[in-house]
């Protein structure tokens, strides 16, 4: 397996790692865009899913045009289906790559996970076994996409709520392996990190230190609901960020530095004031960990 190394000179290529402000940006939903354009401080970049910008033309396009006019893109996807048994669809993939050539995002990202099986597409990311054959499966995967889009994609860590008998691989351990092996970046979404070891009983700060988290490019947050119980956390991205969730990001800050920070919030979305006080919270802690590396300097 070869380390992919974008050719930087190339108009074609984008680092996802570079272009993304180390700021709070904030997932764009079209009933927001009006205040969007009205805000005079607005988050500094948007995120939208890629599959729902594959058409050729309206409304969608339209209003995408317009954000990217004012601010950086970044671009998620949830179809690719990396943890699949075979190979991303090429059609797919040519979608897409047709969306980042005419956007240009500063990011694109996609989920350690599976949504496709024998032709079926199942509305879902869903968990995969981590051994020695799902790795070297993932890592082929990856680099097909990195080789085809042209870029350094960001692989976002999955909220988990079982494990696998045929797992023989820690998650962060297989996680590390794929970053070394393809050259990937790592989106940390913090709020997974904060459900996947509520659910399994495990250390969060134990598990952000397993982390290789100087590939971290992006780093999204976002909302959880729970069962009536409280046992059972699910990353729903329905609800404000969770005051734990809060601290356990503080702490990701402190290791990493300053990193280019996303608000999701993709069910019962809020009115856009709700959203930009999750984004000002943000730029409160990114500020917070730029005025300690001062210090330190």
């Amino acid at each position: 397996m070869t380390v992919f190394s974008p050719v930087a000179s190339s108009p074609a290529v984008i680092r996802s790692d570079a272009g993304l402000p180390a700021q709070a940006g904030a997932g764009f939903k079209s009933q927001h865009l009006q205040d969007w354009l009205a805000d005079a401080n607005p988050p500094a970049f948007f995120e939208v899913h890629a599959e729902n910008y594959m058409g050729d033309g309206g409304a969608p396009h339209a209003w995408l045009s317009r954000m990217r006019s004012e601010r950086p893109l970044s671009l998620h996807g949830v179809g690719l289906s990396l943890g699949g048994a075979s190979a991303p669809d090429s059609k797919h993939l040519d979608r897409l790559s047709r969306l980042i050539e005419r956007y240009q995002p500063a990011s694109f990202s996609e989920h350690l996970a599976w949504s496709t099986h024998d032709g079926r597409f199942y509305s879902d990311l869903l968990p995969l076994a981590y051994d020695a054959d799902s790795l070297d499966r993932v890592c082929e995967h990856i680099d097909q996409v990195q080789s085809r889009l042209g870029l350094r994609m960001l692989l976002e860590n999955p909220s988990s709520y079982l494990t696998f008998d045929a797992s023989d691989i820690d998650e962060t351990d297989f996680i590390a392996a794929l970053v070394r092996r393809t050259g990937c970046g790592l989106l940390l979404d913090v709020n997974n990190v904060f459900v996947s070891c509520h659910n399994l009983g495990r250390d969060p700060h134990a598990y952000l230190a397993a982390l290789p988290l100087h590939a971290v490019g992006e780093i999204h947050l976002a909302g959880h609901a729970s069962d009536d119980a409280g046992a059972l956390l699910i990353d729903d991205h329905g609800a404000p960020v969770a005051d734990a969730v809060w601290r356990l990001y503080a702490d990701v800050l402190v290791r990493t530095g300053p990193v280019a920070t996303l608000i999701e919030w993709d069910n019962d979305v809020p009115a856009y004031g709700v959203l930009r006080d999750e984004v000002r919270h943000s730029d409160f802690l990114l500020d917070a960990a730029r005025m300690r590396l001062g210090a330190a300097a």
